[in-house]
């Protein structure tokens, strides 16, 4: 494979402008999705509703990805996947518009709930486009870029809407959201290649991309997703509280320490991006054992404040180096449905963005503290473990009972995938479902 002369690196290792774009894309939704929890009492005063009903709009937009994801994956599945990208990204620009002008909580939910369906179905087809972008060996790179997206929004884009909402009112926050993605979809037309839709015998096909669903492995993948979600987000959902009545610091120091847990999980998206690909199953391993590690003590030592905003930043990088095996090992698993597949990551992401903090709310209701969300997020965490390791022996045995070795997906270019693990070479997925840049389905004039 020819090397690029200023990077070094073959095609088949290079990943394309058009996947940070995609990238660029998730930082908007990412702002808009996390943002609230730092205007929800100027929205409620505004609004005149209580602080717990204005918190239902978070759960709205979860509940709208959970939802979203798999309905629009499937609904889209025979349509351009350039076209649908631009149109859900004009969907949820829409839906930050009608949210800044919004008139009563009422049409606010509901632009939450537009914006929401609109941000679960640019996830599922954005991860996949990404993915069909780059060589098999480039997948988890591709999805720490996407990922970095929301990591960058929690450390720069959820901070300023916050700051922004507090001193020019929390409309203008949505505004600002509205103009990222107004950015994000002049990049999408811009730079993201068109690609034929297959026709004939390799036309999308819904009941044969549903038959993901009859595979172990994928649900393994599913659950494990969920788990490690919702033990981060059973704490982080608490940080706030923690900080204050446990750890006894200041509230004018929270902003900075939520900043601080997104810088940690910049960092742990590099660090992810680097070693998933050739190690796919050791990244998964050792990122859920070092959260479940975080997570205890957190729980155990959460008083003391310099231990808790260290362990902070820790749960940050463990987080989110992690974020990029799991979901490449979902397309591996799935690879014969990449839009299910990425539908199915994020269902399975948001699943665990719900459970996680309603499990935790239990725990502080019981009157166990907010020290206790930790232990919730350690169990959590403890059964994504278990979790991959059932995983990984149900690959061993399917690769057993093929007669073939067992691989992980390596970094080095055309490395063979397991039976388990469908192979994606050439640059593109190995699915008649997944539009490529081959010749048989080559970019069509603009």
């Amino acid at each position: 494979m020819p090397e690029d002369p200023v990077s070094g690196k073959s095609a088949a290792d290079r990943v394309p402008l058009s996947v940070y774009v995609l990238g660029l894309s998730v930082f908007a939704l990412g702002t808009s999705e996390f943002m609230l929890s730092g205007i929800l009492q100027p929205l409620a005063r505004d609004l005149g509703v209580s602080i717990p009903k204005a918190g239902l709009l978070v759960s709205a937009f979860a509940v709208g990805m959970v939802v979203g994801a798999p309905v629009l994956a499937a609904a889209t599945l025979r349509l351009p996947r350039r076209t649908t990208l631009i149109a859900l990204l004009a969907a949820f620009m829409l839906g930050q518009v009608a949210g800044a002008l919004a008139p009563s909580y009422e049409v606010l939910f509901a632009s939450r709930v537009v914006s929401a369906l609109a941000c679960a179905g640019f996830w599922a087809v954005g991860t996949a486009v990404a993915v069909s972008l780059v060589a098999e060996n480039a997948r988890a790179r591709a999805m720490a870029i996407m990922l970095g997206g929301l990591s960058i929004a929690n450390v720069a884009g959820v901070p300023a809407g916050s700051f922004l909402g507090q001193q020019a009112g929390w409309r203008s926050a949505f505004w600002a959201v509205a103009a990222l993605a107004a950015v994000g979809l002049v990049g999408v037309l811009a730079l993201v290649p068109r690609t034929a839709v297959p026709t004939g015998a390799e036309a999308p096909n819904l009941r044969r991309e549903l038959r993901i669903y009859r595979d172990k492995q994928v649900w393994l993948a599913l659950v494990t997703i969920a788990l490690n979600a919702g033990a981060v987000f059973a704490l982080f959902s608490y940080l706030a509280p923690l900080l204050t009545e446990v750890a006894g610091l200041p509230e004018s120091w929270v902003p900075s320490v939520l900043a601080l847990f997104g810088v940690g999980g910049l960092i742990g998206t590099v660090i992810g991006g680097r070693i998933a690909d050739a190690h796919l199953f050791g990244t998964m391993y050792g990122g859920i054992a070092a959260s479940t590690a975080v997570l205890a003590l957190l729980a155990l030592f959460a008083e003391y404040r310099w231990v808790a905003i260290a362990l902070a930043l820790m749960l940050g990088v463990t987080a989110f180096t992690t974020g990029p095996a799991l979901n490449a090992r979902m397309f591996n698993a799935a690879a014969a449905a990449p839009t299910l597949a990425g539908a199915t990551a994020t269902a399975s992401f948001n699943i665990g963005n719900t459970v996680g903090p309603w499990l935790g709310g239990l725990a502080i209701s019981a009157g166990w503290g907010y020290a206790a969300v930790g232990w919730v997020g350690t169990v959590l965490a403890a059964g994504a473990v278990v979790a991959t390791a059932v995983s990984s022996r149900v690959r061993v045995r399917s690769a057993v009972v093929a007669g073939s070795p067992v691989t992980e997906p390596s970094a080095r270019a055309g490395h063979p995938s397991s039976p388990a693990e469908p192979s994606a070479r050439a640059g593109h997925l190995s699915s008649p479902a997944a539009p490529s840049l081959s010749a048989e389905h080559p970019l069509s004039a603009e």
